[in-house]
This record gives C-alpha cells, sequence and structure tokens, in this order.
C-alpha cells in the first residue's frame, strides 16, 4: 500500500510541476504584436513582432508593395522572435487607414501558420 501511496504522490508531484513550466513558458513565449501608426509626413510608423517562423520577413515586404508603400527606414531582427520597426509612405497620394496597413500585416504573418511552414528559418 505504502507504494501505490508513493506512486500517487509522485504523480501529483509532477503534475504540478508541468503547471509551474507551462506558466513559466507564458512570460518567455511573446504573443504576436503587430502596431501601425500615422505619422506626420502622412505615412505610417509600422511594429511587428511575432514567432519566427520560414520567410516571415518576404510576407511582410510583399504586404507593403501590395499595399502601395515604400519603405523608408527598417530594422529586422529574426533571434528567438520576429521583430521589425518600418518607417513607410504611400508611393501614391491613395488615402491609406491605419487599421487596412495593420490587417494585412496581420494576414502576411499568419501566411505560415495557415500553411504549416513552422520551423523552416
Amino acid at each position: 500500500m505504502d507504494t501505490f501511496l508513493y506512486i500517487h504522490l509522485l504523480k501529483l508531484r509532477l503534475e504540478a510541476a508541468q503547471k509551474d513550466y507551462l506558466n513559466l513558458m507564458k512570460h518567455f513565449l511573446k504573443p504576436k504584436e503587430v502596431k501601425v501608426e500615422k505619422n506626420n509626413e502622412g505615412g505610417f510608423a509600422v511594429s511587428v513582432t511575432c514567432e519566427k517562423e520560414g520567410d516571415t520577413l518576404v510576407s511582410v515586404l510583399e504586404a507593403f508593395e501590395e499595399m502601395g508603400l515604400h519603405i523608408v527606414e527598417a530594422r529586422v531582427s529574426c533571434n528567438d522572435l520576429f521583430a521589425m520597426e518600418a518607417t513607410a509612405v504611400p508611393q501614391n497620394q491613395v488615402a491609406m487607414d491605419v487599421r487596412d496597413v495593420t490587417q494585412a500585416i496581420i494576414k502576411a504573418t499568419e501566411k505560415h501558420q495557415q500553411f504549416g511552414t513552422k520551423g523552416m528559418n
């Protein structure tokens, strides 16, 4: 009977350790974040942070191109996460909404999740 009690207690300790591990991992995993703000020059300040998956940079740049945005300045990091800060201006005088730019970038970052290319970096 002592053996069964010991095994049960070990099982409870293992479950507690797993819960602690998952709680700790929540602090290390950064959720997807896309911020777009309109600047004074009529362009956009864009900040993107998400998991590093496949060709995320290519997808985001293609989204800028499809919207007719010219990237004036950009900083990109792909160490643990994909992170990009960019300043973009419209190539033509078409009025663009912050919401439209945000949605296009979110769609570009989700492209790889849909096609299962995670881990191809």
